[in-house]
């Protein structure tokens, strides 16, 4: 999001766009030839000094949380470094955190004086533990597997205690070995393939390790430093910082999506609008790439427990080339229930997505309410600098499709904010002052603790009509500044699940600018400088917007979004800005809100929607997995079956024709994507329940006159402003 911050402007910065979540960018390495690295070569570096410096610098001075660099700090930094090295605690034993304790209340002073040897040494030992967890791994390959043992894998070992001696961790990777060979058994493939695949699954994990050079521990420890203070907070090693300066520019050539590691796979965070992947329908949040190919044809190769940068490496490529990912759908979480996805890279197209909108008529709707989807908020800023008074955005778009939607009759708008991670800051402004008269949109707060308002940059009212946005637990930043406008003017109701929470502003530093005559790169600095607040005084950060309506689908949102992450910045408030309420909705919105809870109550769709959440929830929470393949097998049937029958009983009560018999999920999920039409596809029921509760606002204000009278009031205010 950009966001100029007066106070920083001494500073020579590096201003980019930052999304809500935050991409995570890696450093890009040709994985068939890069080179082990050398013990002897995994030193720290002056350039490595000279960034510390700089970096325990900039956050103790401009860091917008100002923590102390002290014991308690350092105790943080150590273990998150650990945390960042062996997060399923898979390599280290209980022996090494002893030795290795002698750090955690002094990385603190380390940093200060920019001594980086702990990092070094504690990076030494994981490497050597690597080596012999990989060693022991291709041996028990050659062994046989009798899969008929009852007994259970626990593969999360996140909370558990540090092995405490080989045996101990023998026996853990005799049990992810003898997993992932039934695994791979499940899908069909031979021994002899299988234990190839493994044996090259397992090396790749040596070789990523190995190939680790000085920088990369570099950048490993800092973040565990800055990521201890605050999670939007990272530093980019030179080669990072290249690699994000390409996705800047939007010059990257891919898929679409943002990816992020968790134990050994590779995990989609989120699908980018106007992608491949958003295009396709066939990707989603939470699914793990477990294979790419190259080609229609080109052999998929095995990517557990590679690096992510090198995964990025075989998934970039050419616009207008085919690329094929093997996936776990995060809809099953199961890894023998595989997929391949077949897509053909392109540059992510503006058109693509843009804002779109569309009418949604229900039976028993007393009237047409029209949608706006807006993904993302963008602006075409290479036109708008050339001056080109036609430039696509965000909210000239939106004004476009209002005047359309207005010619089609609509009595009421739903803005469609659902997994909308943010943007540019400039268009969540222009697009409240389309809703709003005039007056503050957001305040800004920056390290200092000055504050400054955003306002509205259009003092004119383009639509009054009865506004409905509908949010969920992906809807970040922009969107959320969007949100809490509405919501403090009381201009139109919130409906949906408490929003993501990211109410902070980011810069990158460049870090060259603070040494003379530099003769290489140092990287940059990701640090929040500030963070926004509602007009209403009330921060979205780690709360998010809480809707004035909440569905019962946001179960569980502790565990999503801002409130999850480690060491988010709190909640907080500040003095309210002056601003002027449209209504008092309260009343309304009581009545709204019982109209609802009774229609959901007994609504067999959003019954059977909630019981599909909570077969996703049940499955995404075990931690412990059978090796026993009869049992494993009735597992995965009796997951095939609920599932099937849940999209068959959700298709039922809409009014759709069943899907066939269940023979091959794969093959039934492909033919509903390759041969149904719009009209055949389960229809969005959160959708049409947000436009039920807009209709029932709209007859429960046209009841009462004073609530009526308003209305026509506003409606008048804003006629001539087409």
């Amino acid at each position: 999001m950009i966001n100029p911050i007066h106070s920083m402007k001494k500073l020579p910065l590096f201003i980019a766009l930052i999304l809500a979540f935050c991409s995570i960018f890696f450093q890009v390495s040709v994985y068939s030839e890069t080179p082990l690295v050398p013990l002897s070569e995994l030193t720290p570096a002056k350039k490595h000094t000279n960034a510390t410096e700089i970096i325990t610098y900039l956050i103790n001075s401009h860091h917008y949380h100002k923590k102390p660099l002290d014991d308690a700090l350092s105790s943080s930094i150590f273990d998150s470094y650990l945390k960042s090295l062996d997060p399923n605690r898979s390599f280290f034993l209980d022996e090494d955190i002893k030795k290795f304790s002698r750090y955690r209340y002094k990385l603190d002073d380390a940093l200060l004086k920019s001594e980086l040897k702990p990092a070094f040494d504690i990076f030494k030992i994981y490497r050597n533990r690597v080596k012999e967890r990989i060693n022991y791994a291709v041996l028990e390959l050659e062994n046989e597997f009798d899969f008929e043992i009852d007994e259970e894998y626990l593969f999360d070992r996140r909370e558990l205690p540090w092995a405490t001696n080989v045996n101990e961790l023998n026996e853990m990777w005799r049990k992810r070995v003898k997993n992932d060979m039934l695994n791979l058994l499940l899908t069909g493939k031979e021994e002899t393939e299988i234990k190839e695949t493994l044996r090259k699954r397992y090396q790749r994990i040596y070789t990523s390790t190995y190939q680790l050079n000085s920088n990369d521990i570099f950048q490993t420890f800092v973040n565990a430093y800055t990521t201890s203070i605050e999670p939007h907070t990272s530093y980019f090693s030179p080669r990072t910082s290249e690699n994000f300066d390409i996705s800047m520019r939007l010059s990257l050539e891919g898929v679409g999506a943002v990816l992020r590691n968790e134990n050994d796979y590779t995990l989609i965070q989120k699908i980018i609008p106007g992608g491949p992947a958003d295009l396709s329908k066939k990707l989603h949040s939470k699914d793990k790439i477990i294979g790419v190919g190259q080609g229609e044809d080109g052999e998929i190769i095995d990517v557990i427990g590679w690096r992510l940068d090198d995964v990025v490496e075989l998934i970039r490529g050419p616009k207008g080339t085919v690329l094929r990912l093997e996936i776990i759908p995060g809809k099953t979480g199961s890894e023998d229930l595989n997929q391949v996805v077949t897509l053909t890279r392109n540059k992510i197209k503006l058109e693509e997505s843009a804002s779109k909108s569309k009418l949604i008529e229900l039976p028993g709707l007393d009237r047409k309410i029209g949608v706006i989807d807006i993904p993302t908020f963008y602006v075409d800023f290479a036109a708008q600098a050339k001056g080109d008074s036609d430039y696509r955005s965000t909210s000239k778009d939106v004004r476009k499709l209002i005047t359309d939607l207005k010619k089609e009759g609509v009595e009421g708008i739903i803005i469609d904010l659902r997994a909308n991670g943010g943007g540019s800051l400039s268009e969540s402004l222009a697009l409240t002052g389309l809703f709003i008269k005039e007056g503050p949109v957001v305040q800004t707060k920056n390290s200092s603790g000055e504050i400054d308002i955003n306002n509205d940059p259009d003092p004119t009212l383009f639509y009054a009509g009865p506004l409905a946005v509908l949010v969920d637990r992906n809807s970040a930043s922009a969107s959320e500044i969007f949100a809490g406008a509405i919501q403090d003017y009381q201009r139109g109701i919130i409906i949906g699940e408490p929003t993501f929470g990211k109410g902070t502003v980011q810069n990158i530093v460049d870090l060259n600018h603070f040494i003379k005559n530099p003769k290489e790169e140092h990287g940059k600095l990701k640090t929040t400088i500030a963070q926004f607040f509602r007009v209403s005084g009330g921060s979205n950060q780690n709360k998010g917007v809480i809707p004035d309506i909440i569905f019962p689908t946001a179960i569980d949102i502790e565990d999503y979004g801002e409130r999850s992450l480690e060491n988010a910045l709190p909640w907080d408030q500040v003095k309210s800005a002056k601003y002027v309420k449209v209504s008092s909705p309260e009343y309304f919105y009581d009545k709204a809100r019982a109209s609802h809870e009774q229609r959901v109550s007994s609504d067999r769709s959003f019954i059977l929607l909630l019981e599909q959440l909570q077969l996703v929830k049940l499955n995404s929470y075990k931690k412990t997995i059978s090796l026993m393949e009869s049992k494993r097998k009735a597992e995965r049937e009796q997951l095939l079956d609920m599932k099937h029958e849940l999209e068959n009983e959700l298709r039922i009560a809409q009014g759709l024709e069943p899907l066939p018999q269940r023979d091959d999920t794969v093959k039934i999920d492909e033919d509903e994507e390759e041969e149904e039409d719009d009209k055949e596809k389960p229809h969005d029921i959160l959708l049409q329940e947000t436009a039920r509760i807009l209709n029932d606002l709209i007859l429960i204000v046209e009841s009462g006159p004073s609530g009526l009278q308003a209305l026509k009031i506003e409606q008048e205010n804003a006629t001539g402003n087409m």
